[in-house]
């Protein structure tokens, strides 16, 4: 199939990588130039400008979006949508909000636009393994753009989930639980660093040997495998912890629907907690024990 791809960051580069892999005809465009030409290198179409993307696919076209959620996705939607005719399929692969999704499919639906929300998980390592996807949207739209999702992702690794928004929805939650599950593992292992036996610890070999026969094997774990393997200790990076919002729209929805979603909720807030110089909330609770205890408090420097 031929399908525009526009976003060519870390994931979007390796998602048209192995689309050229599996056959298909991809033109790439990109805000910067230099990703264009890597891939053109390896056989797909090079577009370096809107006119040049929407010229060198035939109607009805199949384009994916794989840009930032929020304000980037948005105004990249604003300027295409000029370009967009009755019959294209539009799809994003982001991690959008998926309040965001079912209003895009339905501002486009005006169009004749079909729209699919893709959630896309797998990093950086899906080129060669392939992707998980979480599709919804149009189900027609779904049926006919089917070859791309198979190509992209690995075995029984893609699903429809159901009406516009399901797909994100969907990506949302395993995101939440991907909270969950890292602050889990972080805890253990820093409860290793601080145990009798630390001096001995090799994070790399016990990772290692959890992800042969462990219950906690997991990707996940794979990765903590990796990242041991680079730096032992995690000696080379800062303690600062960045989040995508998924972690914060599931946390929104379990309020409103009344789910307790008490692990993942905290496992965001101490990705807050890392970004923090120093914690106002620890120095009212030190202030609090010297007022009411007598109790010594350490003096800043």
């Amino acid at each position: 199939m031929k399908i525009g791809f526009i976003g060519l960051g870390r994931m979007g580069k390796n998602m048209v990588l192995r689309l050229l892999q599996k056959k298909h005809k991809v033109v790439a465009h990109n805000r910067s130039h230099e990703p264009i030409k890597e891939v053109a290198n390896k056989g797909a179409i090079a577009a370096y400008n809107l006119d040049e993307f929407f010229s060198k696919l035939e109607k009805p076209r199949i384009i994916w979006l794989m840009l930032p959620a929020g304000d980037v996705t948005e105004q990249h939607i604003e300027k295409i949508k000029p370009y967009l005719t009755p019959g294209d399929i539009l799809i994003d692969g982001g991690n959008a909000k998926y309040l965001d999704s079912v209003r895009r499919y339905k501002m486009l639906a005006e169009k004749g636009v079909k729209f699919l929300d893709a959630g896309v998980s797998g990093g950086l390592i899906g080129a060669k393994i392939g992707y998980c996807l979480m599709i919804g949207g149009d189900k027609e739209a779904y049926q006919k753009v089917e070859p791309i999702f198979k190509s992209l992702a690995t075995d029984d690794g893609y699903l429809y989930c159901g009406p516009s928004g399901s797909g994100h929805y969907v990506k949302m939650v395993h995101n939440a639980i991907e909270y969950g599950m890292m602050q889990a593992m972080g805890e253990g292992f820093e409860l290793l660093m601080n145990s009798p036996y630390a001096k001995d610890v090799d994070l790399k070999k016990i990772s290692h040997l959890w992800n042969h026969g462990s219950i906690v094997r997991s990707f996940l774990m794979e990765m903590a495998e990796n990242a041991f393997s680079k730096d032992a200790k995690l000696e080379k990076i800062s303690d600062y912890v960045e989040d995508t919002g998924e972690g914060k729209w599931s946390i929104q929805e379990a309020l409103e629907r009344g789910v307790p979603f008490s692990v993942i909720t905290q496992s965001l807030y101490i990705r807050y907690r890392s970004r923090q110089k120093e914690s106002f909330n620890a120095k009212v609770l030190a202030a609090l024990r010297q007022e009411f205890g007598g109790h010594q408090v350490k003096e800043k420097k």
